[in-house]
């Protein structure tokens, strides 16, 4: 990784931390997230997934629509931090703890290398 991309991943992380530290305590059943990108095509190619405990908890999510202003806020961080996103819903995802254990044995690597 050399510099301008080691820069632009740890502005990522910045961005990203921000939004996982408030997402931890207004979202129930909010766990933590992750990102991965092709910085040479970035930022077309950042994918951001975030993981909630379990399936119950992303449902509740998604009947609030609290999926819709984790994205807006995942985006505004990461417009703060230069990075701009053209349609916000093709970068996020939405996983769970349980999930990745009844399919993956609790493997995020290879369940992430997988989506």
């Amino acid at each position: 990784m050399n510099k301008t991309v080691r820069k632009l991943d740890n502005n990522v992380i910045k961005a990203l931390t921000v939004v996982c530290q408030s997402a931890k305590q207004n979202i129930v059943g909010f766990e933590w997230l992750t990102h991965s990108a092709n910085y040479s095509n970035f930022p077309a190619s950042l994918v951001i997934t975030c993981v909630l405990d379990k399936s119950q908890s992303l449902d509740v999510l998604l009947v609030s629509e609290q999926d819709i202003e984790l994205r807006k806020h995942i985006q505004q961080q990461l417009l703060k931090a230069g990075i701009l996103l053209k349609d916000v819903r093709r970068h996020v995802f939405f996983d769970t703890e349980q999930a990745c254990l009844l399919e993956h044995n609790g493997d995020w690597k290879r369940r992430l290398t997988v989506n």
